[in-house]
């Protein structure tokens, strides 16, 4: 996680989150903390919030009966927290999230798994119609508290150059 002190005013100071293009380097990997532990509450809100059905996120008797012999965790809640997770690292700064490919959950995760996650820089390269902004492309990868993947994707993100973020520009 990047964090950067800006000075607002007289003896006011304010943190500042994310990565401009030029702090950005491939290869570089970092790691998302902290971690987080899906709760029971977490999966069933997700679940019926998103207006999926599947008995296998909330049902405990029809998931007895499952190969995995308990409820799993909703995988797009699984996504969206492995990505939360990476936002003060590689996308706070972000214009706009341009594309995800590779999405892979090659493991199931349950309620009480605790989550980390990393990213690595596959890329990167100045926009062709931004001049203040390049193009980033990431690998995230989310583990459980063994180690085990639970997901895989790629993403690229619109990024600023320094001096061009919304948060150099507007007071709040």
């Amino acid at each position: 996680m990047v964090q950067n002190i800006k000075q607002v005013g007289e003896n006011t100071f304010r943190e500042t989150f994310g990565r401009y293009f030029e702090e950005f380097e491939v290869g570089h990997i970092y790691q998302h903390r902290p971690g987080r532990t899906i709760n029971e509450a977490d999966n069933s809100w997700f679940t019926l919030l998103t207006m999926n059905t599947h008995p296998l996120h909330f049902d405990h008797e029809y998931a007895s009966a499952s190969e995995f012999g308990k409820p799993l965790v909703n995988s797009a809640f699984t996504l969206s927290v492995i990505v939360g997770m990476s936002v003060s690292d590689v996308s706070q700064k972000a214009i706009a999230n341009l594309g995800w490919k590779e999405i892979k959950l090659p493991a199931p995760v349950f309620v009480g798994d605790t989550l980390y996650a990393e990213s690595e820089v596959l890329g990167k390269r100045e926009s062709n119609s931004r001049p203040n902004a390049g193009i980033v492309s990431v690998k995230t990868i989310g583990r459980n508290q063994h180690g085990g993947v639970v997901f895989e994707c790629e993403r690229s993100m619109l990024i600023p150059k320094q001096g061009h973020a919304v948060d150099d520009r507007v007071e709040y």
